[in-house]
């Protein structure tokens, strides 16, 4: 109970009867008792199946909004401003579940009016993005295989190659935003995971990234991240043509910090998996440049979730290659470590492990950048013992180039890494 309401005497009608604090929004059940939302929610999510104040069996678990007493309790809070209670803001409801219903079957590719179809799509977002409560609500009334038909429905069919048979009219791209905007912030599980998995809608995905807006790409990438949770899908979007072009292009080209965090988790996703295939595909995308060029602004955007794409391209030969090969990623890499994040710290050190690990002149070029002070620092800082092992490595790795470096001889061959 926040401290200004425990010096004020509260009605006891204006506190809820599990919780005994102020109602905030209170609710009304079958039985005619009234608690707060919150409480009354938690209470039946733990299994309970009565009134809590009266016991009853409940056959009816609809929780009907008491207007009347929030009104009273708005009242009685402004009425005790100067005692510094505040006055409780009016709770958006959730979405009832015949407009959800109704919204539904306006936004399916059967409506005979694209107008109100798109109306229903952009109403279903707004109502998804309102709360949690709403969109687990929506996803129970079977939102997701709707949107999936509305996005995908208009161009199903294919020519043999699988690309679609015609490019789509404007009326149908407007259709694909809200569709997608409204996919891409509900919960998917499995099953709609594996309905938009399948050649032709990955294909239709991966024309998105390449020729849609901005806002379209972005929402198609966010798709692609959210598709990623299995080996055997990972790999089904990886391999579809143009997928890891597109993401690549929309984090390279983009000047959007959204856009690349969306492009940047996308491909972190895909890669995140047992075979280096993704990997290798991102690799031959441009992938290791992208990332590369985007270092300099790892405390706007996220990181470590950069560097851990580039750890993970880093795991096949072709990636070591494109990562050393470029100008700027061992001097960038050398000043990551202990600059954003421990997670970032330890990315950055196993790149720099990774790509020194394959080439001598990248050994040479992270010495003159300052790696032996970084991996000394970063020894004896509080960082992760992942990291240190990380580092420990690269010292070892570095070892007939420390006599070169002036910085060992302050600390002593065995004073700091012990040997």
């Amino acid at each position: 109970m926040p401290k200004e309401l425990m010096m004020v005497h509260i009605p006891h009608y204006f506190r809820c009867p599990i919780s005994l604090d102020l109602m905030r929004d209170p609710v009304t059940l079958s039985t005619g008792q009234t608690y707060d939302r919150v409480s009354i929610e938690k209470w039946v999510a733990d299994g309970n199946t009565t009134c809590p104040a009266t016991m009853q069996q409940l056959q009816d678990f609809t929780l009907t909004p008491n207007h009347t007493l929030r009104r009273l309790i708005q009242d009685w809070c402004v009425a005790n401003r100067s005692k510094g209670v505040e006055r409780i803001p009016t709770p958006k409801q959730p979405v009832e579940p015949q407009r959800v219903k109704t919204l539904l079957q306006d936004a399916s590719p059967s409506c005979s009016s694209r107008l109100i179809q798109l109306n229903a799509l952009k109403t279903i977002r707004s109502l998804a993005k309102e709360s949690e409560k709403n969109r687990i609500l929506i996803s129970q009334q079977g939102a997701v295989p709707v949107l999936i038909s509305a996005l995908f429905n208009s161009l199903e069919e294919t020519r043999e190659d699988g690309s679609p048979k015609e490019e789509p009219s404007q009326p149908g791209i407007e259709v694909w935003e809200e569709a997608l905007k409204a996919l891409v912030v509900l919960p998917l599980n499995d099953a709609d995971r594996n309905a938009i998995a399948q050649p032709t809608r990955l294909a239709l995905i991966s024309v998105i990234l390449a020729r849609g807006s901005m806002e379209l790409r972005i929402n198609a990438s966010s798709l692609v991240e959210r598709l990623s949770s299995s080996e055997e899908l990972k790999n089904k979007v990886g391999e579809t043509t143009g997928m890891m072009e597109g993401l690549v292009r929309l984090v390279r080209e983009s000047l959007y910090t959204r856009a690349v965090k969306v492009g940047v988790k996308a491909l972190f996703s895909l890669c995140l998996c047992t075979s280096t295939k993704n990997s290798e595909r991102a690799v031959m995308a441009g992938a290791a440049a992208a990332l590369i060029e985007h270092l300099p602004e790892a405390d706007k955007l996220d990181g470590a979730e950069t560097l851990a794409t580039l750890e993970l391209l880093c795991k096949t030969l072709a990636g070591r290659t494109a990562v050393g090969g470029h100008a700027l990623s061992v001097p960038a890499l050398v000043r990551m470590v202990l600059k954003v994040s421990d997670q970032a710290t330890e990315c950055a050190a196993g790149t720099l492990l990774a790509i020194c690990s394959s080439s001598r002149t990248v050994q040479e070029a992270a010495v003159q950048a300052g790696v032996f002070t970084q991996m000394l620092l970063l020894i004896q800082s509080d960082c992760t013992e992942r990291a240190k092992r990380k580092a420990m490595e690269m010292l070892k790795l570095l070892r007939s180039s420390w006599s070169n470096d002036p910085c060992i001889s302050e600390y002593g061959r065995t004073d700091v890494v012990p040997f």
